[in-house]
């Protein structure tokens, strides 16, 4: 026990000084794109997502964790803009099939990513493609001339990198291009409404909204966009389903919380190959215990029957008799004569036609000089009849 206890106390001591290394150490700037409405992390989207109410004013703000077929199916929406701002679109023909209808009565989608999924780009008729060049800024600007800057928008970090190498030029119309002429902003018209593509969802992130340039750029964006009565968020691309939460999802999202859930995984497994190395031993076979009273039994009957000694036997029934009659019954057992009988059988409740052979062969064997096998077999059932009716 003492061994377990050090144990014990030192992995609370080791884990104790990791938590707390892990609490005041410096913590990096996390670069991964999340692109979650509640990250405050550079690719985060914070900034958009609250000011979404300035960009759109009185219009209804609504986050969906929704699938795009489960979250306009039988909706019947009008005046509303449905924003999905993802690394990568995950859409299917159901969810194709819905949003369709919901741009063909006067919705607008905006979607920023840098993948879609094979059912928009094959619908579409649309490709991807990113400026392989040793570029540290890449230049980017509108079409419209009142929306065209005279110096082009630059952005670092690979953040305008991503355009479209492939583009339907009969259905789709050309909103923006990047400094070789590629198209970096489309627009697909649908009935009343229409669908609007950005290949560079960090251009919403908070890196570059933080920027006046790259601010004032995203602004001009959106503009595109009418003024709506609602404002769908799409959270669906970047969270998940709302049924697909779980602790392990949080843990292993985090750094410290992945690695915390690790150490605590391995130092259980240690001490568990640890304690059964020390602790288990081969459990040996006890037989049980024998049951020696039957032998005892068998024992003295042979010893008995070997003497044939039947006078003793008698002799042993008659005195434990008759100390069963002083203790039970309060009688004396020195005179067994007729009074005697009639008191004990009327203190035992015993028949009197019982108790009177038993008295009698018991004064018969007493005066014998010796006694058969038979006088002993009848004194033996007569003692026995009288404590089967004996209170």
């Amino acid at each position: 026990m003492r061994g377990l206890r050090l144990y014990l106390i030192g992995s609370a001591v080791v884990m104790l000084l990791y938590l707390i290394a892990q609490y005041y150490k410096p913590k990096p700037t996390d670069w991964n794109p999340s692109y979650l409405k509640e990250d405050k992390i550079p690719f985060g989207t914070y900034i958009l997502y609250n000011e979404l109410g300035s960009i759109f004013p009185k219009a209804l703000i609504t986050p969906s964790r929704l699938p795009v077929y489960n979250a306009l199916k039988d909706q019947n929406f009008e005046h509303t803009n449905y924003l999905l701002i993802a690394g990568e679109v995950k859409m299917d023909g159901y969810d194709y099939g819905e949003l369709v209808k919901f741009m063909e009565r006067g919705n607008n989608v905006f979607i920023a990513a840098y993948q879609l999924s094979n059912t928009l780009t094959d619908t579409l008729n649309l490709q991807m493609n990113s400026v392989f060049q040793n570029m540290k800024e890449t230049p980017v600007n509108f079409v419209n001339p009142d929306l065209k800057e005279k110096r082009n928008y630059v952005f670092n970090k690979g953040l305008g990198d991503q355009y479209f190498s492939k583009v339907d030029t009969l259905r789709a119309t050309a909103l923006g291009r990047n400094a070789a002429g590629e198209v970096s902003f489309v627009k697909y018209a649908f009935g009343k409404g229409a669908l609007y593509i950005l290949p560079s969802p960090k251009l919403l992130s908070n890196y570059n909204l933080l920027n006046p340039a790259g601010a004032a750029y995203i602004a001009k964006v959106l503009s595109h966009l009418p003024a709506a009565e609602r404002v769908i968020w799409d959270e669906n691309n970047t969270k998940g389903n709302v049924d697909d939460e779980s602790v392990l999802r949080v843990l292993l999202r985090h750094d410290s919380l992945r690695w915390a859930y690790y150490l605590a995984l391995t130092g259980l497994l240690i001490f568990i190959l640890f304690e059964m190395k020390r602790r288990q031993r081969i459990i040996p076979i006890i037989a049980p215990l024998k049951n020696t009273s039957v032998d005892f039994v068998k024992t003295v009957g042979k010893v008995y029957y070997q003497q044939r000694d039947n006078r003793d036997i008698v002799q042993k029934k008659i005195n434990y008799f008759l100390e069963h009659v002083r203790i039970n019954y309060r009688l004396k057992t020195t005179k067994l004569d007729a009074e005697f009988r009639a008191d004990l059988a009327l203190k035992s409740g015993v028949n009197e036609a019982v108790v009177q052979p038993l008295i009698e062969m018991i004064n018969k064997v007493n005066n014998a000089a010796a006694v058969n096998d038979q006088d002993l077999i009848n004194l033996n059932k007569l003692i026995e009849k009288f404590y089967k009716q004996a209170q």
